[in-house]
């Protein structure tokens, strides 16, 4: 993982686990220890997936453009499929509050997702390969 990769996932970490503990300590006081658990499992699964997409990210960037596209699309359509997966499952759960789980997830994806773009753009990444040829420019004349 690059310094830059890393300071994007810091800029994400840092307020979606305070957003977390606000949605815990918020699902505590409205559904009790079960409510607690359902958000700090939301948070969980939150955080876990993020960081294996921008991990993974991070190291088919290494390997070429269309490989980091391609690993981007399939991490996102994995993260959807799989969450979508979890609250179906997680619906009728008992051991834990369900819209707790719920929401958490849709609190924490939210400000994770806010918190990456602010590292994103705080990050001075080149677009372009200031060495690469133009195609279709020879050499001096």
């Amino acid at each position: 993982m690059q310094a830059n990769d890393v300071r994007v996932l810091k800029g994400a970490v840092i307020p979606t686990a305070a957003a977390g503990a606000v949605v815990i300590l918020t699902a505590a006081l409205l559904s009790g220890a079960k409510g607690a658990l359902g958000a700090a499992i939301g948070l969980l699964v939150v955080a876990v997936f993020f960081t294996v997409s921008l991990v993974a990210v991070s190291s088919a960037s290494r390997v070429s453009p269309v490989v980091m596209m391609v690993t981007a699309i399939a991490t996102y359509a994995v993260k959807v499929l799989i969450i979508m997966a979890l609250l179906k499952m997680f619906e009728s759960a008992t051991a834990f509050e369900p819209r707790a789980f719920g929401w958490s997830a849709i609190v924490c994806t939210v400000v994770w997702t806010a918190g990456e773009m602010r590292g994103f753009v705080k990050t001075k990444m080149l677009y372009v390969d200031p060495g690469a040829a133009v195609p279709g420019q020879g050499g001096p004349r």
